[in-house]
């Protein structure tokens, strides 16, 4: 039988020759670095130097090897933008943003270890992607707003509706209030790690605009789950 045309860069049973999905998505996405490429694409499209920023511990010739293997896979494509850029971004094909629920539930399912080090580096993108996986859309109630966030120059706007959170790389675009920080620990240290706001802004590391009340609400919503 004939794989589908997009994972044909990826025969099933290269590694495992288990016939098990979960096998096969360990081929995919199982190695080095590949499945958090595909996490930092998860909220748009990057550059090469884009990905090089978010992931610092990657050498070029291990990206490069990835995003070709991903490519080959059919998890990710390669496009042009027009002038003035002229430059080519890396953007998750249609059925490879559909690994964000794997990549929340492997998030939550880690959470868990006493293992987890939440102090160590994160990239902006992965700190969106966290809010999305630890929201609960029972505690969000009837809550809505537009919540924008600035992490180091790098912004994205969230709605909070419905009880869904879907996030965007996008301008601020006015929302009911917003979350500037200097990197994105401070929002880690302000979501999970419940450190005081003000503590955050009299260090220069934070700062809230817009509807303060409904911000610092927003942040309660939040926690790292706990067996």
């Amino acid at each position: 039988m004939k794989l589908p045309k997009e994972t044909e860069g990826a025969p099933h049973g290269r590694w495992y020759a288990d016939a098990c999905g979960t096998a096969f998505a360990l081929e995919l996405l199982g190695e080095r670095w590949a499945m958090l490429i595909v996490r930092e694409l998860m909220l748009g499209g990057r550059r090469f130097s884009d990905l090089r920023a978010s992931l610092p511990a990657i050498s070029a010739k291990v990206l490069t090897e990835r995003l070709a293997g991903l490519e080959a896979s059919g998890v990710l494509t390669r496009r042009q933008l027009p002038p003035p850029a002229a430059t080519q971004v890396y953007e998750l094909t249609e059925w490879g943003y559909r690994a964000e629920p794997l990549l929340q539930e492997l998030g939550r399912w880690a959470a868990l270890s006493p293992q987890h080090d939440p102090t160590l580096p994160m990239s902006a993108v992965s700190m969106m992607l966290s809010l999305r996986t630890m929201f609960d859309p029972a505690r969000a109630g009837e809550r809505e707003a537009w919540i924008g966030f600035d992490i180091a120059g790098e912004t994205f706007l969230a709605r909070l509706k419905g009880g869904q959170l879907p996030i965007a790389r996008r301008p601020l675009a006015d929302p009911d209030f917003a979350f500037t920080a200097r990197d994105a620990q401070v929002l880690v240290a302000l979501f999970y790690g419940k450190v005081d706001p003000e503590a955050l802004e009299q260090d220069g590391a934070l700062a809230i605009s817009g509807n303060r009340a409904a911000a610092l609400d927003f942040v309660s919503l939040f926690d790292i789950p706990k067996l």
